[in-house]
């Protein structure tokens, strides 16, 4: 299934409900969460220092950044909370046989 920009980043198996992974996908990092069954894929780089997100906590479907605290809907990139001003990227997730792929999403 590596077609139309899709790169394979882990089993299904893997995430399960309120797992969460981090890949590189293209040289950009990615974190891929399961928020009840269903898949997302976000920028792992909060916008407003460039530091991951990965670590911070998840509240319903907005990530919390670790550091000042900055949140973003993890559905639409938005930001749900200062100090970040700019959303975060979401990118596609597709599931296959049992394997999670994920697509960059350009902007």
């Amino acid at each position: 299934m590596d077609q139309e920009g899709f790169v394979q980043v882990a089993q299904l198996a893997e995430l399960p409900a309120g797992a969460r992974k981090h890949v590189i996908v293209d040289e950009q990092p990615v974190l891929v969460l399961n928020v009840d069954g269903e898949l997302y894929a976000i920028d792992d780089v909060c916008t407003h220092d460039d530091g991951p997100l990965g670590d911070g906590p998840l509240c319903g479907y907005e990530i919390e950044c670790p550091r000042h605290g900055a949140r973003f809907d993890i559905r639409t990139g938005a930001v749900t909370r200062m100090p970040a001003v700019e959303p975060i990227r979401v990118h596609e997730v597709r599931v296959h046989d049992g394997k999670v792929y994920v697509r960059l999403r350009e902007d």
